[in-house]
């Protein structure tokens, strides 16, 4: 499987790798120790807690299984309706960067007479921010001691200036919106240096695919202008896929029953290291203005790629096919073509209105969502080949992808 790498200005998967093996081979030696330390009768060596740890978790054994999950985007607004509608969490309408790699999983442990949630919170809480534009206000956290914040797209809008708070009785900090990135519903904001308030750390961030169904999330935000709220739950479900404020569908989607509501879109959704897993963006519904416990994060491998463009003020640019596809209804797997964007990639491939798509370079295609999946992993200008069966026949095409344009054609 490929990955995008073209705004990336370090190969972040190969040391992540080689920090992963460093962890492995230290946890080797502790263990070691540990047993020396047993056969001879002392005390084995107590395990500090490192906040900063910036080696990787093992994921070699974690697969996930990909998951459909059909949604409408309403509104972005403070008032959500619509049988399951997917709504954004807004309230109201609501050193150039190198490679961000991921850090491992070491739970924090709590203090005695304290819960795990709140060392957690007190761990993290300092770096979340309020983050209020013109037409309504948001959530955001601090990724660097340069005065780098994450928040959704759908949070900063159109503004090109925010006004910025750690705290409810915080100052009123001017943040600058350096870049958005609406197809995967991502901003940067950056405050000058000076104004992070004095020993408030950065968020880490983890990597998104070790992430497992069943694992500790805690959300913190301001719902309905709540100063940092923490929620618990715990991973509902990976790989889910919601639609992005222009249209586009972002993948690879965390789901959670960690309660969210509107203010804390553009929040940290954390695991029990206390480390990033996800940006809050969205909740279902389900004719309600509040949560229902079903909320989705877009995962932290996806601010490690694009946050280093943003905060340089580039704008992202996204492989496109121009194509709508949905489940066949002759096949149980595969996608089929619906509608073709009129001079656009697929056109020039010479797709046509219902082929089934079975594969995309060699992968095979089960549904819909493995399309998107697959050209999501490309830049623009590379070249694919569709393999389509079409009359009964099986045909091979080759697409040189383009950019994705501002919204859905």
């Amino acid at each position: 499987m490929s990955y995008p790498r073209h705004i990336w200005s370090g190969d972040w998967r190969s040391e992540s790798e080689r920090a992963r093996e460093a962890a492995e081979q230290a946890e080797r030696l502790k263990q070691e120790s540990r047993a020396n330390a047993v056969q001879n009768g002392t005390p084995a060596p107590t395990e500090p807690i490192d906040l900063d740890h910036d080696a990787e978790a093992d994921h070699s054994a974690w697969k996930p299984g990909r998951g459909a999950l059909a949604v409408t985007v309403l509104a972005l607004c403070g008032l959500l309706a619509g049988a399951f509608a997917l709504g954004t969490l807004t309230k109201g309408n609501d050193d150039n960067l190198s490679a961000l790699p991921a850090v491992a999983n070491s739970p924090i442990k709590p203090k005695a007479g304290q819960t795990q949630a709140s060392a957690i919170y007190a761990a993290t809480s300092p770096a979340v921010v309020s983050i209020r534009t013109s037409s309504g206000s948001g959530t955001g956290f601090l990724i660097d001691t340069n005065g780098t914040l994450v928040t959704n797209a759908h949070v900063a809008g159109k503004s090109k200036d925010v006004t910025v708070k750690f705290g409810q009785n915080g100052a009123a900090l001017d943040g600058r919106v350096k870049g958005v990135d609406p197809s995967v519903d991502l901003a940067i904001v950056q405050i000058p240096t000076p104004d992070i308030p004095k020993g408030v750390k950065p968020l880490q961030l983890a990597d998104s695919r070790t992430v497992q169904v069943g694992d500790t999330a805690i959300a913190i935000g301001n719902p309905f202008g709540l100063d940092r709220t923490a929620t618990e739950g715990i991973i509902s479900a990976t790989d889910r896929e919601i639609q992005a404020p222009n249209g586009f569908q972002i993948d690879s989607v965390i789901q959670t029953d960690a309660p969210i509501n509107p203010g804390n879109s553009g929040g940290p959704l954390l695991d029990d290291s206390g480390h990033v897993i996800g940006v809050n963006s969205q909740i279902a519904t389900a004719g309600s203005s509040g949560n229902v416990g079903v909320g989705f994060a877009v995962p932290s491998n996806t601010v490690r790629q694009v946050a280093p463009a943003l905060e340089r003020g580039e704008k992202v640019k996204h492989a496109w096919l121009g194509i709508e596809t949905s489940a066949p209804t002759s096949s149980t797997s595969g996608a089929e073509v619906q509608s073709i964007v009129p001079g656009g990639p697929a056109e020039s491939a010479k797709l046509r209105t219902g082929d089934i798509i079975t594969k995309i370079d060699g992968q095979a295609v089960k549904s819909p969502s493995d399309v998107s999946a697959a050209v999501n992993q490309k830049q623009p200008g590379d070249k694919v080949v569709i393999t389509v069966e079409r009359n009964g026949l099986t045909e091979e095409l080759t697409a040189k992808l383009g950019t994705r344009p501002g919204r859905t054609p």
